[in-house]
């Protein structure tokens, strides 16, 4: 049980490469999504992408969100991911987090911006219901991350302002976002981006992963504005 008192009263969590090991499960199915639909792009680009909005992504990666070869490698990249479904994994000690983080009276909050479709994926996976208060989805916001439109969402939903809340995210779009948002975010590594990237994208602290933030949460800015991990 904690022995003083948090420094927030929302703790928002991003769910792919933060909760449950997805993200290079993405990259096989975007990247394989591409070279069917004609456009061979670097599964390294494809990882760099990861978490950003998908129009975005599209964009940045074939020229366009809305050319045929764009529209086929997104109707692809949904068949091979849920094809794929059974190669998540939860992470390390991520129910446990979430389980603690409740138990310690905080609100958590899952904001993704995941489809529907991978969201009840996930949700299944995790089996987490009875720790979490709040969820969102992509169908929550027009333009997903490093845009604050989710997390926006989710502080509406959980009734907290964002002086008084927390992101936890994998990527700098989660970081950004958060930012953006006004929210302080810790980074966590097990979505394969460096720690120097997700402090320079604004983070507060960065952890290996869900097992290491709770192995230290009350190191963690979670409970003090004082106490990071670099």
């Amino acid at each position: 049980m904690p022995v003083s008192t948090p420094t927030v009263d929302a703790v928002l969590l991003d769910i792919d490469g933060t909760l449950v090991d997805s993200n290079y499960v993405h990259v096989d199915a975007w990247s394989r999504a591409f070279r069917d639909a004609g456009r061979e792009v670097p599964s390294w680009r494809v990882h760099r992408s990861i978490g950003i909005d998908g129009s975005k992504m599209l964009k940045a990666l074939v020229g366009s969100s809305d050319s045929a070869v764009a529209q086929e490698a997104k109707k692809l990249h949904g068949e091979y991911y849920a094809d794929a479904s059974s190669d998540l994994e939860v992470l390390p000690d991520a129910r446990e987090l979430l389980a603690d983080l409740n138990a310690r009276g905080l609100t958590v909050v899952l904001a993704t911006s995941a489809p529907e479709s991978e969201l009840s994926t996930l949700r299944d996976l995790l089996d987490v219901e009875d720790s979490v208060a709040v969820v969102t989805s992509g169908e929550d916001a027009e333009v997903a991350k490093p845009e604050p439109d989710i997390i926006a969402v989710a502080l509406e939903r959980a009734g907290v302002v964002a002086e008084r809340a927390l992101m936890v995210g994998d990527s700098v779009w989660d970081i950004e976002s958060a930012g953006r948002a006004g929210v302080r975010a810790i980074g966590v590594l097990s979505g394969g981006i460096s720690r120097s990237e997700l402090l320079d994208a604004g983070a507060v602290a960065v952890f290996d992963d869900p097992a290491d933030l709770l192995a230290n949460i009350e190191n963690s800015p979670i409970y003090s504005d004082d106490k990071a991990s670099a």
